[in-house]
Parts: C-alpha cells; structure tokens; sequence
C-alpha cells in the first residue's frame, strides 16, 4: 500500500508503484477533474501539480511520488475563487472544456513561477498544452487577467 499526499490528505492507495497516476486519481479514487488525453504526457490534458510544479499525470508511477504533494484541479480551490479559475470564467475560455483542467493547473504554475509573464512566456509555458478547439487566445487572455494585467 502506497500513501499519497493528494490535495492536503494523506491518501492510501492500495496499486503498484509503476501504476500512473492518472489512473490512480481516475479509477480508484474517481478524480475525474484530470482528464485522458494522449497517455504519453504530450498534450496535458492530464496536468496537475507535484508539489507546485505542473507534471503530467499520465506518465508518473505513484511509485516515484513518496514523500511529494499532488495537487489536482479539484485541489486547486475547492470553490472554484483561485484567480485563474475566476479568469477563465470571465473570459469564457472553455470552449468543449476537455482540456481546460489541465489548461488551468499548467497556467497557475506558470504564474507561480513568473507572476508577470509576457505574451512569450505564456505561449512557452503553455506550448505543451493542446486545446483541440483553438482557445488560445482566450486562454492567454485570461493568465494576463489572472496575473492582474488585464
């Protein structure tokens, strides 16, 4: 049995280390915030945060995760208040939504990491996250909202 620190809580996860977790937090814990994309950790869908820094989910064992901090979309704010969730909804980035959870934890790590970021900075930082319904514009948008620039 493995514990994993998921959104605050110690979590006991009865799966072997070379399990990832994205299916950890899908099928045995029933997350489903984090979302399936390519399971090759390409398009970011599956993004979430391991102790602050955005990763991908799809391609982690939870076996590599011993003693770090998970974060999820459901983590993030737990009423939805986190300044990126509430740009997002001003800006109506989400167009089908897919993706927008992982859109969502790669943004907050950018800001994180760089509060004022410039445009180029956003494309970098974002550059590994797929919106099939081309939001991007919306989605650069609502980080400079978020970031108080806009």
């Amino acid at each position: 049995m493995i514990t994993l620190t998921i959104n605050g809580h110690a979590t006991p996860v009865d799966a072997a280390p070379d399990t990832p977790l994205l299916w950890v937090l899908r099928d045995l814990l029933r997350m489903t915030g984090t979302k399936y994309g390519c399971g090759m950790g390409l398009c970011g869908a599956c993004t979430v945060h391991i102790d602050g820094e955005a990763a991908r989910a799809c391609v982690l064992p939870i076996g590599d995760l011993d003693g770090r901090h998970v974060t999820t979309i459901e983590g993030l704010s737990p009423d939805g208040t986190h300044p990126v969730q509430v740009a997002w909804r001003e800006l109506n980035v989400a167009q089908c939504g897919y993706c927008q959870g992982g859109q969502i934890m790669q943004a907050v790590s950018l800001l994180n990491r760089t509060p004022k970021p410039s445009d180029q900075e956003i494309d970098t930082a974002m550059s590994g996250n797929i919106c099939r319904c081309g939001t991007y514009p919306r989605i650069r948008a609502a980080i400079k909202r978020a970031a108080g620039e806009a």
